[in-house]
């Protein structure tokens, strides 16, 4: 599906930090669209009901599912999430960039579904790091950050089939690094293209 909006898909294991990057560079950046994804998982914290998510329960979810209303889903600790095909396909056909914070999975399928899709993957420092992040937020007993930790491992081996990725070391860098994707991807020609053809046209280029 060739849109004249771009398309983003940040993806990594929890704790990273990829909420809180998304968040700044949604504050950074007027010109993107955050999708709010549906799941199927209690809220946390202080999140909102259609804010960081849509809170939906299970058989809501899969009549969704069923009726060809998600671009992508998938089951990731337990839980299901989906992304809207309908919220997606308007902003960007309307020429708004949007980004997307799913799981891998959800990643992989998008790209199928938009070859211009650009697919980011946040890495934590290392484990050790990983661990302590998760213990900081405070949101989960033992058993569940160990398993987390696990399914980190499997989350991270995925890295390699995405376009950009960046090492949440650092918060300002990582997401000066988020940023520099986004308008780089931006600048690219076929972006350009699709988002000023009349320019091009214009200078005979199409």
């Amino acid at each position: 599906m060739e849109t004249p909006g771009n398309l983003f898909c940040v993806s990594a294991p929890s704790g990273t930090g990829k909420s809180s990057l998304v968040k700044a560079l949604l504050e950074l950046d007027s010109h993107l669209a955050v999708s709010v994804s549906h799941t199927t998982r209690e809220p946390r914290g202080q999140e909102l009901d259609g804010r960081e998510y849509w809170f939906i329960a299970e058989p809501e979810f899969r009549a969704m599912a069923g009726r060809g209303e998600f671009f992508e889903w998938a089951q990731v600790h337990g839980k299901l999430y989906g992304t809207s095909r309908r919220a997606i396909e308007n902003r960007l056909q309307g020429g708004e960039d949007v980004v997307l914070e799913i799981d891998w999975q959800g990643a992989l399928q998008i790209k199928q579904l938009f070859a211009h899709a650009v697919l980011i993957f946040i890495l934590p420092p290392s484990w050790g790091e990983l661990r302590q992040r998760l213990l900081r937020r405070g949101e989960d007993g033992s058993e569940v950050i160990e398993q987390r930790m696990a399914n980190a491992r499997l989350e991270v081996a995925q890295a390699r089939h995405f376009d950009f990725v960046i090492i949440n070391s650092l918060f300002e860098t990582a997401l000066f690094d988020l940023k520099t994707v986004v308008h780089s991807q931006r600048l690219k020609y076929a972006a350009q293209l699709r988002n000023r053809s009349q320019v091009f046209a214009a200078l005979d280029l199409i």
